[in-house]
């Protein structure tokens, strides 16, 4: 018995002493982890790994830039120089405060860059600090840093060069250059170009382009023509002195001639145009360049016989670009939607009003869309016109009138019917009206407008009323003459009842 005893005490004391040694070899084993997780953060792997969040910074600016026309001097102003700062799509994540130096003491001489920028740069000149803060990967910011003033005396192609420097805190820094010269002399267009009215689509119509050089330089890289024809409008000549993009929408034609100091010029030959079907109007502009720089985008050459330049008279030639307007003989036609004011005297009603498009032309982009106007019926009044714009609620989608009995005008394409207008069928709102008094035979109206409509006959409708009396609670002559009776009757009744009590 006594050797069981001591037998047991031996297996527990082993028992004690091996959890002493597992425990004590915890701590050790932690410390040696932590040694390991410390070597890893100092490894190469790891500097590698902070490495891949550094980022590349790059300029978007362009090589070369048109300060102002020569013939401007001292009077020129110009504050479209930006610079742009992308980051390069990658892993790393934004560019941490960046921060672009630019320097403008190239430009001594040809120009004076005074502050500028869109609040977001410092510095009175010629070096100027602009805070873009952080850039997200893969995007870019731009900023403004100066306004460029003219400077008499210069001549075309004097030039003067700007640098600059972007910083980041994960980015090595990059420099630009930008070369900016002085430009061409000024070329003025026709103050006015008549309007061309009735024109049929599919037929053409002609445009002679005009300029003149008022000023005292010529033009030493020659001129370019710069047209754009919109809403419809296209252009039918192909010279093949003009490029032009994929839709013939817009052309640049480019012309050797030296224009000399205080002359004008014309097309040697009109350009044509024509309207697209279901079109009513369009506009057709042009303006003219001394730095024949082409736009992006257009590709196409014309394979036409070249156009040429021939002197002309400078009369009414103050512009810088000319504008001309175009109607055809297509017509939108508008009809108007109407109902009829139904209720009681006090009631307000909701009444859906607008009008139906019949085209066949359709208003859409920089025309006139038009729309309806509203005279209530008398013995009514217009409370509200509600609309939704942009998830926010707003009480008045017409213009209300400035004396009682005017009309409401409700412009279609004004935010209040951005939801509710259709093209080729009605576009309707609902006005909410009060009934006030009942007028046997009151009718509102309705007219539609639009510049383009031609057929008066259907524009105007009636707004009927049919208003029926109101509740006797809401009559308060009734209710004096209802609270009249009652005393009445009890009057009677007490004087029933003290003759009974005599008797």
């Amino acid at each position: 018995m006594l050797r069981r005893i001591r037998k047991r005490m031996r297996i527990r004391k082993r028992i004690r002493i091996g959890i002493r040694i597992r425990v004590a070899r915890r701590p050790a084993a932690l410390a040696a982890g932590v040694l390991t997780l410390l070597a890893a953060a100092s490894s190469p792997a790891s500097a590698e790994g902070s490495r891949e969040r550094e980022v590349a910074l790059r300029f978007d600016t362009p090589a070369a830039f048109s300060m102002y026309h020569a013939d401007e001097g001292a009077e020129a102003e110009n504050s479209d120089f930006a610079v742009p700062v992308a980051v390069a799509p990658s892993d790393g994540g934004p560019a941490r405060n960046v921060r672009v130096v630019v320097d403008a003491s190239g430009l001594a001489g040809v120009a004076h860059a005074v502050k500028g920028g869109y609040g977001n740069c410092t510095g009175g000149g010629p070096v100027f600090t602009c805070v873009y803060g952080d850039v997200q990967n893969g995007d870019g910011e731009a900023n403004a840093p100066f306004t460029l003033r003219g400077v008499d005396g210069v001549r075309p192609g004097d030039s003067g060069t700007v640098t600059y420097t972007a910083t980041a805190d994960n980015a090595a820094p990059v420099t630009g250059t930008t070369r900016m010269t002085v430009g061409g002399p000024t070329l003025h267009t026709p103050e006015e170009e008549k309007t061309v009215k009735g024109l049929a689509p599919g037929t053409s119509a002609p445009l002679t382009p005009r300029f003149a050089n008022h000023s005292g330089f010529t033009t030493e890289r020659g001129v370019a023509l710069h047209l754009t024809a919109r809403d419809g409008l296209l252009l039918t000549s192909r010279p093949r002195n003009c490029s032009f993009d994929t839709t013939f929408t817009s052309a640049w034609c480019t012309f050797p001639t030296r224009a000399a100091a205080r002359t004008a010029y014309r097309v040697s030959s009109p350009i044509s145009y024509t309207a697209a079907p279901g079109k009513p109007a369009g506009t057709l502009s042009y303006s003219w360049s001394s730095e024949p720089q082409k736009p992006d985008g257009l590709t196409v050459r014309g394979t036409g016989a070249p156009l040429t330049l021939i002197r002309t008279a400078a009369r009414g030639l103050t512009q810088g670009s000319s504008e001309v307007k175009v109607e055809t003989t297509v017509q939108a036609d508008y009809e108007p939607v109407t109902a009829t004011v139904r209720g009681r005297v006090g009631d307000t009603v909701k009444v859906r009003l607008g009008l139906r498009d019949h085209g066949p032309g359709r208003l859409t982009g920089s025309e006139t869309q038009g729309g309806f106007e509203v005279v209530p019926p008398e013995g009514t009044t217009v409370t509200s016109i509600p609309y939704v714009f942009e998830g926010s609620d707003s009480s008045w989608a017409c213009a209300r009138p400035e004396k009682p009995g005017k009309a409401f005008v409700c412009d279609i394409g004004a935010d209040g019917f951005y939801d509710t207008r259709h093209e080729e069928g009605p576009t309707t709102i609902d006005f909410h009206i009060r009934i006030d008094r009942q007028v046997p035979g009151a009718r509102g109206t309705i007219r539609t407008f639009n510049p383009y409509d031609r057929t008066p006959a259907n524009d105007t409708a009636t707004i009927p009323l049919d208003a029926s009396p109101a509740p006797p609670y809401r009559n308060p002559a009734l209710w004096a003459t209802g609270a009249g009776a009652a005393v009445a009757a009890g009057i009677l009744v007490a004087l029933y009842r003290r003759r009974r009590r005599a008797s």
